[in-house]
């Protein structure tokens, strides 16, 4: 908070503040009388003690009226901030494939589907859990939502600010059980599409995601991150057909292939309930995926452990940056015709008090103080 006179060569007006009082003196004549010993034993009344305060109330009047002329106010600098946002539709393949070994976390063995949730929840929160040669910084500012697939495609998390729920609902997610298993790519690409293809023109305040508004969060462009690790193998949807209802709406599609080249280590449970780990092919349907991202103008990235997953969204992060765009304006409080707090108290506008004053004096010099002045 700053003081300052928007007008203050109206200061050098502040010397004529005296003219009531040299006028007062020069009209104030003698009294005749003959003898001023009977008026020094009368002694003096408390109108004649106050005699010069009208003088010093149209002096003290006169002098805010010039500090209301000279414009004294307070400037507080204010900073708007206008952010424009992305809408990222993340897509989980949660097939039984998933639970192939073939990734670690802290330098133990572990499934694809614990390091996706783990490399993702960087991605959206920002940390360096995961990511080795960096920390990623997170998306406060994007609307991020959650899907999976597995033979049906299920929304888990609309699209929302509230990326703290975001991340409770992913780490929920769990396997296909053995009746729902398979891999409907196209319906997990279409129920993104779905999601994100309204959301451009909405907007939200940042204290309140749901609520639409003119500031805060404006969404500039919509985006799908998918990941799996197999074929297309279920579903109503053909993942192409899917691809081209992105690209219509102006969607664009990062596809991510998981899994180690070659072959990958997978728990098998046997009849009898033991558990033994198998060496299965890994089969991801490269041409697919890369069709997509190239149809609606995104990437295809294949991650085949930990650190080149980290390394994928870390790129994507790059790629897909909010912009940010600060404004910064002074807001006067003009302290002539607003009222002022000072501490616990609130003084009222400077004119108001010079008419107070004003409308004080003229009472006085009409009433007890007329003969005085």
């Amino acid at each position: 908070m700053t003081l300052e006179f928007l007008q203050p060569w109206f200061l050098a007006l502040l010397p004529l503040v005296i003219l009531p009082w040299w006028r007062s003196r020069r009209v104030r004549g003698a009294v005749a009388h003959a003898d001023l010993g009977d008026v020094a034993i009368a002694g003096s009344s408390l109108v004649a003690r106050f005699r010069f305060l009208p003088t010093a109330l149209r002096m003290l009047a006169m002098a805010l009226v010039i500090l209301s002329i000279a414009r004294p106010v307070k400037a507080n600098e204010q900073t708007k901030v206008r952010v424009e946002g992305i809408a990222i539709q993340m897509i989980v393949d949660r097939s039984g494939s998933m639970r192939a070994l073939d990734f670690s976390l802290r330098g133990k063995q572990t499934d694809r589907l614990e390091a996706i949730k783990a490399v993702a929840r960087d991605f959206v929160l920002g940390g360096s859990a995961v990511v080795a040669s960096g920390e990623l910084k997170g998306r406060p500012n994007d609307l991020v939502g959650l899907a999976t697939f597995c033979r049906f495609a299920d929304g888990l998390c609309p699209l929302t600010l509230d990326h703290d729920h975001l991340i409770q609902s992913l780490d929920k997610v769990q396997f296909a059980a053995r009746d729902e298993d398979g891999t409907a790519i196209g319906d997990g690409l279409a129920l993104g599409v779905e999601r994100l293809k309204d959301v451009r023109v909405r907007a939200y305040d940042l204290n309140d995601p749901t609520t639409p508004t003119g500031d805060g969060t404006t969404v500039k462009s919509r985006v799908i991150i998918l990941l799996t690790d197999g074929e297309n193998t279920a579903g109503d949807i053909e993942p192409i057909d899917a691809a081209k209802l992105a690209q219509s709406y102006g969607i664009r599609v990062y596809t991510i292939g998981v899994g180690t080249n070659g072959f990958a280590p997978l728990p098998i449970e046997d009849p009898f309930g033991g558990r033994f780990i198998q060496q299965v092919p890994v089969t991801i349907d490269e041409p697919l995926l890369r069709s997509i991202a190239e149809q609606t103008g995104g990437k295809y990235f294949r991650a085949t452990d930990t650190a080149s997953l980290s390394s994928i969204y870390a790129e994507i992060d790059r790629l897909e940056r909010t912009e940010t765009e600060s404004r910064r304006y002074l807001e006067y409080a003009d302290f002539a015709v607003e009222s002022v707090r000072l501490g616990w108290v609130r003084l009222p506008p400077i004119l108001g008090v010079a008419l107070l004053l004003v409308t004080l004096d003229l009472l006085l010099i009409a009433t007890r103080f007329r003969s005085l002045t």
